[in-house]
């Protein structure tokens, strides 16, 4: 998919945009080292709104450098004192799915729709977050939901193309996947989602020339140059497609556990065909070598 999508590899855009959206949104406020709530209960309605807004400035600022955890601190507090300030559940939001913790994110989230409804960055959020539970249905509509407000958003498209697939749905998924691109010409992993889709319904054809456009697009990328591999090989090229799942793999070894792969939604014709491809000696000793790595380090 992409490279920006590694929380597993595909949640972290809707989060980024959400980012970018309260950037936009909050008051420029000092950044304090430390923050903390007043211990005193005298504090004035405008001095808890001023503490607040402090700790959500920080709470975004530390996100943007991948300090979840201390992000997600502030942003904790930041509601208790906001609790009507929709900017503030809707970072809270994102940084749980940034933690891994998505239930508590729909939470959040749908606190912050229920204040702010309009908010596309906020749907686009739940979208993700509900994909993460397996709520295709639910996701389907927020993603939809936040379409209609902004509606060239290519990475609400291509998340949207995501929850298409799961569902069954490959002609309406490979059409979102192209209105994607469309709006970003450098989003291939939109143009090797279609690849994916084009695999599970058996036109190999037409995925391996998906695959091969996405390189185009970004010729270092792992996941089409392991998929094209695995493709090619399936096909009778064992050497071409060796090689280059060969590249792929010392480029990012992830994408050397079927775990992980089925993170990224490859199905499972491709799954089969990748286990075969990655139990040949060539791959087994570009894994072991990895494995040899960690062990020591």
């Amino acid at each position: 998919m992409r490279t920006y999508k590694v929380l597993s590899v595909r949640y972290r855009s809707t989060f980024l945009s959400i980012l970018v959206a309260l950037g936009m949104g909050l008051p420029a406020l000092p950044v304090l080292s430390q923050s903390v709530v007043p211990h005193t209960l005298e504090l004035k309605d405008s001095e808890i709104e001023q503490t607040g807004l402090k700790l959500l400035r920080e709470a975004f600022q530390l996100a943007q450098f991948d300090q979840v955890p201390l992000a997600l601190a502030r942003a904790e507090l930041a509601v208790q004192l906001l609790p009507e300030n929709s900017d503030a559940w809707a970072l809270l939001g994102g940084l749980y799915l940034n933690d891994d913790a998505p239930r508590k994110g729909i939470r959040a989230l749908e606190t912050s729709r229920s204040l702010s409804p309009k908010n596309a960055g906020v749907l686009f959020s739940l979208g993700s977050a509900y994909f993460r539970t397996e709520q295709y249905d639910l996701s389907r509509r927020a993603i939809e939901s936040g379409l209609k407000i902004k509606p060239n958003t290519a990475d609400a498209l291509f998340d949207l193309g995501n929850t298409l697939y799961k569902q069954g749905n490959y002609t309406q998924a490979i059409a979102q996947y192209r209105k994607s691109f469309k709006n970003d010409k450098t989003l291939w992993p939109a143009v090797n989602n279609i690849g994916l889709v084009h695999y599970e319904a058996g036109d190999m054809a037409e995925a391996i020339a998906s695959w091969k456009t996405a390189l185009e697009i970004d010729e270092e990328a792992s996941e089409p140059k392991l998929a094209l591999g695995v493709a090619l090989f399936r096909q009778g090229d064992k050497t071409t497609g060796l090689k280059l799942a060969q590249d792929a793999l010392i480029a990012d070894n992830r994408y050397g556990e079927v775990d992980f792969l089925i993170e990224n939604l490859w199905g499972d014709r491709l799954i089969e065909d990748t286990k075969e491809l990655l139990d040949t000696p060539m791959i087994q000793s570009t894994l072991s070598s990895f494995r040899s790595d960690d062990s020591i380090n």
